[in-house]
C-alpha cells in the first residue's frame, strides 16, 4: 500500500515549536509519514516503533554509518551484532553497574553538591545551564576517568558531535565544525588511552584499554569510538530529563508534594517524565526489505525514523497518554529502566540504551538531593518556557526560584 502524501512536515518550524500537538494526527492519519526533503519515513504508532526497534534483521542500524560513525571515529555499539556486540556491551555495562555504580553515585553527590552550593544562598538558578548541563558532562568524565577540570572544553566538543548526529540538514560549515570537534576530542583522548594502557586504573577508559575480543585487544580507534559512545549516551539525556522532571512537578503542585512526602515515588516521577517527554525523540533505522505497516509500505533501503515521543503517547499503549501521572498503573516503574519497559525512551531490544540504569541512578540521586534544598521551588516570574530539538529535545533553559538557604542552615534530603 502506498504511503499517503501530506502537506504537513516534521521538518517545519511549527512542528519544531511543539511536536506533541502533531503526534495524534500523525498516528491517526499518517502513521507512515514520508518526508521527501530527506527521503525518509517517520513512524509514530507504538506498535510500529517497537516492531522496528526489535526486528534487527528487517531494520538495521546501517544508517549510523552516515549519521554517527564519521564523528564517533569508529563503529558504536548500536552498529555491532553477535558476539562482538555482546562482549563490548558487557564491558561498558560493567562500568555502569554493581560496585562501579555505587562509587559513581558518591561522585555524583559530590559533583552535585559542589555545583549547587553557590546558588543556594541566592535562591535562584537556571536548572539547565547553571546546573544540569555541567553536571551531566562532569559525571560522565568521572565515569570515564577523565579530568573534570576539562569539562567545558569536552562539553564544547561533545556539542559538535551531538549536533552532527542529531541534525537533519547540516550546512557544509556546520559539518566541518562538527568534524573538527570530533578530531580535537580524539586528539585529546589518544594520550590518555596510551597512558591507561601503561598504567591502568579502575576507570572505564582503563577497562576498555585492557579488554579483549576474540583474544585481541581493542585498537586505539575502537577504544576512542566507545568513549565517544559513552559520552553521548550518558551526557545527552541526563540534563534534559532532570530539567523536564522539575518542570512537570512544578507545574503539578499536588504531585510535587506527594514526591516530597514519599521519596519512593521519585522513580515513578522519573519514569513518567521519560514517557511523557523523552529526551531522545527519534531513533533511525534502515529497512532491509519492503515492509508493510498499517498506513503504507516502507521500501527496502529506506531510512526510517522511529518517533519515540509519539509512540509514548499512543492511547493503544497508555491510558490517557497526554496526561502526566506519576501514579499511572500502566507505566510499570520496576521495568521502566530495562529493555522490558513499556515506554520506548531508552529504545528496546538488542540496542536498548547502554546507560539506562546509570541514567536512573544519576537523575534519582540528584533529584533526591535537590528536592529538600529547593524549598518552595517555582518558576521564575515571566518565564517564557521553550524547548528545542527534533532528534533530541529538552528545555533551552529553566530559571527557578526557591527559598534561599541562610548561613548555617541545613536542608537534608534522603540518601539513596
Amino acid at each position: 500500500m502506498p504511503v499517503a502524501r501530506t502537506r504537513f512536515s516534521v521538518l517545519s518550524e511549527d512542528f519544531a515549536a511543539d511536536p506533541y500537538r502533531y503526534f495524534a494526527p500523525l498516528r491517526n492519519q499518517a502513521p507512515v509519514h514520508y518526508e521527501p526533503a530527506i527521503d525518509s519515513y517517520f513512524l509514530s504508532r507504538h506498535e510500529d516503533v517497537k516492531r522496528v526497534l526489535t526486528d534487527h534483521e528487517a531494520f538495521t542500524t546501517e544508517t549510523l554509518q552516515v549519521r554517527a560513525e564519521p564523528v564517533m571515529r569508529g563503529r558504536v555499539l548500536a552498529q555491532m551484532t553477535g558476539a562482538e556486540h555482546t562482549a563490548k556491551r558487557k564491558i561498558v555495562v560493567r562500568g555502569f553497574t554493581g560496585p562501579a555504580l555505587q562509587e559513581q553515585i558518591r561522585a555524583i553527590r559530590a559533583n552535585a553538591a559542589e555545583l549547587i552550593a553557590p546558588f543556594l544562598t541566592r535562591g535562584r538558578m537556571d536548572l539547565v545551564n547553571d546546573f544540569g548541563k555541567p553536571l551531566a558532562v562532569q559525571v560522565t568524565l568521572d565515569v570515564l576517568g577523565l579530568e573534570r577540570r576539562d569539562w567545558r572544553q569536552v562539553a564544547a566538543w561533545h556539542g559538535g558531535i551531538a549536533e552532527f548526529i542529531t541534525s537533519m540538514d547540516l550546512t557544509p560549515e556546520r559539518r566541518r565544525h562538527c568534524m573538527d570537534c570530533a578530531e580535537q576530542l580524539e586528539a585529546y583522548l589518544l594520550p590518555v588511552i596510551e597512558q591507561r594502557r601503561r598504567h591502568p586504573g579502575e576507570d572505564l577508559v582503563s577497562r576498555l584499554c585492557a579488554a579483549e575480543f576474540d583474544g585481541i585487544g581493542m585498537s586505539d580507534r575502537d577504544v576512542t569510538a566507545l568513549i565517544f559512545n559513552v559520552l553521548v549516551a550518558a551526557a545527552e539525556p541526563a540534563d534534559k530529563t532532570l530539567a523536564l522532571l522539575f518542570k512537570h512537578l512544578i507545574d503539578r503542585p499536588e504531585q510535587l508534594a506527594q514526591v516530597r512526602r514519599d521519596p519512593d515515588l521519585l522513580g515513578a516521577a522519573i519514569a513518567e517524565t521519560l514517557r511523557f517527554t523523552p529526551p531522545v525523540q527519534l531513533v533511525p533505522r534502515r529497512a532491509g526489505q519492503d515492509t508493510a505497516f498499517a498506513g503504507g509500505t516502507v521500501p527496502a533501503g529506506a531510512t526510517v525514523f522511529c518517533m519515540i515521543g509519539a509512540a509514548n503517547r499512543d492511547p493503544a499503549a497508555f491510558t490517557d497518554p497526554d496526561s502526566f501521572d506519576i501514579h499511572r498503573p500502566d507505566l510499570g516503574v520496576a521495568r521502566s529502566f530495562t529493555a522490558a519497559a513499556q515506554h520506548l525512551s531508552f529504545g528496546t531490544g538488542l540496542h536498548q540504551c547502554v546507560g539506562a540504569a546509570f541514567a536512573r541512578a544519576e537523575i534519582e540521586t540528584v533529584a533526591a538531593m535537590l528536592l529538600p534544598l529547593l524549598d518552595q521551588v517555582r518558576h521564575s516570574p515571566g518565564l517564557r518556557y521553550q524547548e528545542a530539538g527534533l532528534y533530541t529535545r529538552g528545555p533551552v533553559s529553566l530559571p527557578l526560584e526557591f527559598t534561599p538557604v541562610r548561613a548555617g542552615e541545613r536542608r537534608l534530603g534522603p540518601t539513596l
